[in-house]
């Protein structure tokens, strides 16, 4: 998934697109607070995410819909099992040591996080 992975502006860029689904120039234009970006950076955005194939569009006359040819989830996952795989040797014991000492969680938000990896335990 490396060559697929998200710049910061992309990631901007792409949330939009996930929020809406389908979506032409002057809409993601309308998603950006002032001073919006120029639509050819958009064009030139949408360009990369293209060759990364994670999106795709619909031609109706000159104009392109938009829309993400990749699930939000999906892609967090990817990112997730590469960080794993390159911060912590694979070990997702190693990334839970790591989050739960560094993370600064409260005692609420600690058992809030046992109680879903014991739900997963059970399901």
């Amino acid at each position: 998934m490396n060559e697929q992975k998200l710049t910061e502006t992309e990631i901007i860029l792409m949330e939009i697109l996930w929020k809406k689904e389908k979506v032409f120039m002057k809409d993601i234009l309308e998603e950006y607070a002032e001073p919006k970006p120029a639509s050819t950076t958009i064009a030139t955005l949408l360009k990369r995410m293209q060759n990364k194939d994670l999106v795709g569009y619909k031609l109706y006359g000159n104009s392109r819909e938009y829309f993400p040819k990749v699930k939000k989830e999906d892609y967090f996952q990817g990112e997730m099992t590469s960080m794993i795989d390159r911060f912590f040797n694979n070990s997702v014991s190693q990334f839970a040591s790591f989050f739960t000492s560094n993370a600064k969680l409260s005692q609420k938000q600690l058992k809030e996080l046992r109680d879903i990896i014991d739900k997963e335990i059970k399901d």
